[in-house]
């Protein structure tokens, strides 16, 4: 790989990014790292060897190469090695990196410490939020770090309130059947930031459990607890859409740096080959763009759950028969994992009723396919990726989140920016079809798609824009982070 100029390297500063090793974690984290390195930085790129090695499957060794200046590294995750090409249990991967990752990142720290004159000293760790052992790392070698939280604001202020819940005694839950009797309609009302209506169904889902000693619920304990450990906070997204959350967690945490939407941040570099690294786990199929070419503006529903959302045989066949019923065209991405440990399969008969109006695919480009002028809605799983990429393309949304952040996502899309419905978790067919018609159709649909447009302008305005939010805090980042 040609390495930078040597006296070039003395003074370039170098960020060492690491994302947690999930898709919709990696996406961002590549985004920011493509932003850094354009503004100046050399970047090391640390996958876990899992994660390295379903990259190269999915889109040969050229992906892994990097630039001069934009190097890939990879270290274990401490999981049992496997072949699989999905997405790890996720509380087994949050054990296992926040106990076994710190030496493995210890030793490429020093590694490439000694690389010296070809690359320049680390100057930096850019974390993922829920990465957070590289903070130990950071203070060994009295390195300055920034943490990238990949959810909205609202997510992480809900997550930030944790503590509060186990202390006043809302988690863990008494008994089994509050999932269902009711008690997740308790109203929340005492979170600054938050309005006062909001119910315990609608904070991030770890907290829906009878276990004192649920992973998930102390990971996210031990995460939010370190984030003052970090010389700053970075989050995807702008002031204009989520200023009440925000103002709430820089009450918190001062340096809170909204870096966002990342991709139309991207827009504006023209370095095509900074733009060609890329960081899909599965192969995208490249015929969605061909398909979406033969289609009648805005008529289309693309159906995306993300990288981790998986249902039963039952929940796929609803959704199926939902849009079969609506009579209108989709594209519907199908990871082969969708289906808890099944292969995803779909009637017959459902495929003679669709042919001709809609295209089934594992996965695609999805920020492509938000903007084509053919999308009408999106139904999807409220992810923040998913959800910010939607609004970068002034598209409305039907939601139905899965877990974690995804049902304050939710809540937020439809009540309090107006883009978007939800979708009962028990999902019906006859809902499905409904909400679809509704979307693409009726006038709900079309004041939510007036909003997501209004939404789309305010953000690129935020990035873009001569006195945009985004453009400036990108600017005091980098000035912060190079002091």
């Amino acid at each position: 790989m040609d390495a930078p100029d040597h006296q070039l390297s003395k003074k370039r500063p170098h960020a060492v990014c690491i994302p947690y090793p999930a898709q919709g974690h990696i996406n961002p984290m590549l985004k920011l790292a493509k932003i850094l390195h354009h503004r100046g930085f050399f970047i090391t790129f640390v996958n876990t060897e899992y994660n390295h090695n379903r990259i190269l499957n999915s889109r040969g060794p050229e992906a892994l190469q990097g630039l001069p200046g934009f190097t890939f590294q990879a270290i274990p995750d401490g999981l049992p090695h496997s072949e699989a090409d999905s997405t790890q249990d996720i509380p087994s991967l949050c054990e296992s990196t926040s106990r076994t990752c710190i030496g493995p990142f210890t030793e490429l720290l020093t590694r490439l410490g000694n690389s010296a004159p070809v690359i320049p000293p680390v100057s930096c760790i850019v974390s993922d939020g829920v990465m957070s052992f590289t903070l130990q790392a950071a203070e060994r070698f009295d390195l300055p770090e920034v943490l990238l939280w990949t959810t909205s604001a609202c997510g992480l202020l809900g997550y930030t309130q944790y503590r509060a819940l186990v202390d006043k005694g809302y988690t863990p839950l008494k008994d089994i059947r509050d999932m269902t009797n009711g008690y997740l309609e308790t109203k929340i009302d005492w979170i600054p930031g938050m309005k006062p209506d909001m119910r315990l169904m609608d904070l991030p889902s770890f907290i829906r459990t009878t276990n004192p000693d649920d992973i998930m619920l102390n990971f996210i304990l031990d995460e939010t607890s370190r984030i003052p450990k970090a010389k700053a906070l970075i989050l995807n997204t702008f002031q204009e859409l989520e200023n009440e959350s925000l103002s709430a967690l820089s009450a918190m945490f001062p340096l809170v740096y909204t870096i966002g939407p990342l991709p139309l941040f991207l827009d504006q570099i023209q370095d095509e080959n900074l733009k060609s690294i890329d960081s899909n786990l599965w192969k995208e199929e490249s015929g969605c763009m061909d398909w979406l070419n033969t289609r009648e503006t805005r008529s289309v529903v693309y159906v995306n759950f993300g990288s981790i959302t998986v249902m039963t045989p039952g929940q796929l066949a609803e959704f199926a028969w939902g849009l079969a019923n609506s009579k209108k065209p989709f594209l519907w991405i199908i990871r082969p994992d969708i289906v808890a440990g099944d292969a995803a399969m779909l009637p017959p008969e459902f495929m003679v009723e669709t042919e001709g109006r809609g295209m089934l695919a594992s996965w695609c480009p999805q920020e492509q396919v938000l903007r084509h002028p053919a999308i009408g809605g999106f139904l999807t799983h409220s992810g923040w990726n998913s959800t910010s990429e939607s609004v970068c393309g002034g598209v409305p949304v039907i939601c139905w989140p899965f877990f974690a952040e995804q049902q304050t996502n939710c809540r937020y899309s439809c009540v309090e920016w107006e883009i978007g419905m939800e979708i009962d978790n028990n999902v019906k067919r006859d809902e499905v079809e409904g909400l679809v018609r509704e979307l693409i159709d009726a006038e709900k649909g079309k004041k939510m798609r007036e909003k997501a447009l209004e939404w789309r302008m305010k953000a690129e305005e935020a990035v873009v824009g001569p006195d945009g939010s985004s453009g400036r805090n990108l600017d005091k980042f980098i000035e912060a982070i190079m002091q």
